[in-house]
Order: structure tokens, then sequence, then C-alpha cells
């Protein structure tokens, strides 16, 4: 048998059954999708799905862990800690700016080398303590005849050049020292 007599009888058989459907007068066409189920077939299979799938949710292991993760979440404790820190930080250094110096020095009546001398004896002493903020008392230099006053200029630049000491001003009141006193802020 060769291609042509196969290709023949497939016409043939072709040709029965278009003459069958015009014989019994019925349009065999139908206009659904081939294998499609039907709405009956759907229903089921939906609903064993739906079964399958909860027998199947139902029979997994999770891991403890991840049950207790879902259950109760997490919490990022560095950010919670980053934050308080943050806000202790601004709290404490409204805290320090305000609170009464721990310690004072006088430097009235001493030369430049003595005052430079004294007060870098002064603030070693006090980091070793662990204090937080002094005060340092040097006067608006109303007694200096003819210069500008010393000590008050020695301090400031004392304080701009040595690590150990951070923030600095003068004290709000007179009673304080006013302007002849200067407030440190040790690191």
């Amino acid at each position: 048998m060769d291609m042509g007599d196969i290709l023949a009888q497939w016409d043939n058989i072709q040709s029965d059954k278009v003459k069958k459907q015009k014989e019994s007068g019925k349009n065999t066409v139908s206009h659904k999708k081939a294998n499609a189920p039907t709405p009956e077939e759907k229903a089921l299979a939906k609903e064993k799905d739906f079964e399958a799938k909860l027998r199947a949710e139902n029979s997994k292991e999770i891991n403890p862990m991840e049950l207790w993760l879902r259950r109760y979440g997490t919490i990022d404790k560095d950010k919670l800690a980053e934050d308080q820190y943050e806000r202790t930080k601004e709290q404490d250094r409204n805290y320090i700016l305000n609170m009464k110096p721990e310690a004072r020095l006088d430097l009235h009546g001493l030369h430049q080398d003595e005052a430079r001398v004294k007060l870098d004896s002064f603030i070693t002493d006090c980091c070793r303590k662990g204090l937080r903020k002094v005060i340092i008392i040097h006067g608006k230099g109303i007694h200096t005849t003819g210069t500008d006053p010393v000590l008050g200029e020695l301090v400031r630049k004392f304080i701009e050049h040595d690590k150990r000491c951070g923030s600095s001003g003068h004290p709000k009141t007179k009673q304080e020292g006013g302007s002849g006193a200067t407030w440190v802020i040790l690191k």
C-alpha cells in the first residue's frame, strides 16, 4: 500500500461521514472547544480541587519558628535602640547644658603661663573623675593695665585646641560669672 492508496481511503471515510450527516439532518458541529469540560464537570473539579488544597495545607508541617513569626511578627531592636539613643542624646545634651557645673577653677591673679599649666591639670583631673561640666573663672580683664584681657583669650584658645573639651559658653547670669567665666562640657 502506497501513500496514494492511504489518501484515497481517507477521502472515502470522510465523504461517508459527510453523507451520513446530511441524511440524518443534524448539524453535529459543536461550538465548544475540543475536550472542554461541561459545567457539571467544572463544578466537581472545583470542589475536589479546593478540598485537595485544603487537605494539603492542613497536612503540611510548619517550622515552629515560622509559626511564631507569623503569629507575633518581628521587632527591629536595632532601630528601636537607635531611636531611643537619639532621644536620650538630645535630652542629655539639654540636661548637661542646664546642669550646674560640677567643678570650678579660678584663674584670677595668675600670669598666662601659670594659668595654662593650672588649666591643663584641672581638665586632666576632671576627666579622670568623670565630670561632665566644669566652669573656669578667668575674669573680665578690668584690672589689666594697657592691654586686652589675657586670661579670657587664653581659656578660649585652650578649649578650642584641647580634644577633651567639647561645647563651651558663658553663664547666663552675673551671679554665675557672666562673661568673666566660661563653662565647658568635657568629652
